[in-house]
């Protein structure tokens, strides 16, 4: 799936989960973080600009480097080091960032009905025991489009219930506007 769309998802885990600030932060990350190993990509580009010899680290380190179990080290590791110390926030971080590997299993295929996207959960270090679903749909299939849509509509009602958008992550000013503007039009779900 679109990182937007994995960007949505974990706000919604996150919402859900916990209620301190940093926390949620540290759990959207983690719902993201997975595709950094798919900066290979601005790299591989980056040579083809500078006319270079052509690169492929996109193809060889997306979904390989960082969407399995060195991944998911990384970001729990991290998260604690930043100051998560309860069991429940680092669970919510490890459930964020393995939902992330469950929508990419289920709807990231290229183009081609053949180019399926597998997830290599023990990269780095094996290239055996890749996931796989052969139903994989598309990147820009419907069934991604619907669900982001969901998930802004899911993220819209819940702004409105509780007052607290995604935006609070970066700035309470910008969060402070945008709910006072969805509450006045949609009501305070009160």
């Amino acid at each position: 799936m679109s990182p937007a769309t994995h960007l949505l998802a974990s706000w919604v885990v996150a919402d859900y989960a916990v209620r301190d600030r940093r926390t949620r932060l540290r759990i959207v990350l983690a719902g993201i973080a997975p595709d950094l190993d798919g900066l290979g990509l601005a790299l591989d580009q980056a040579n083809v600009w500078l006319g270079r010899p052509e690169t492929d680290w996109y193809g060889a380190c997306h979904h390989f480097l960082l969407h399995g179990i060195l991944g998911a080290a990384l970001a729990l590791g991290l998260a604690a080091l930043a100051g998560t110390r309860t069991a429940r926030g680092l669970v919510w971080i490890g459930v964020s960032f393995h939902l992330h590997l469950l929508c990419d299993v289920v709807g990231s295929r290229g183009p081609a009905p053949e180019d399926l996207w597998a997830i290599h959960y023990l990269g780095p270090f094996l290239r055996s025991g890749a996931i796989c679903w052969s139903g994989q749909w598309a990147l820009n299939a419907w069934p991604n489009f619907l669900i982001s849509i969901a998930l802004l509509g899911w993220i819209g009602r819940r702004t409105v219930v509780s007052g607290i958008s995604p935006l609070s992550l970066v700035s309470a000013r910008l969060d402070t506007v945008v709910v006072h503007a969805l509450q006045t039009r949609f009501g305070s779900g009160a």
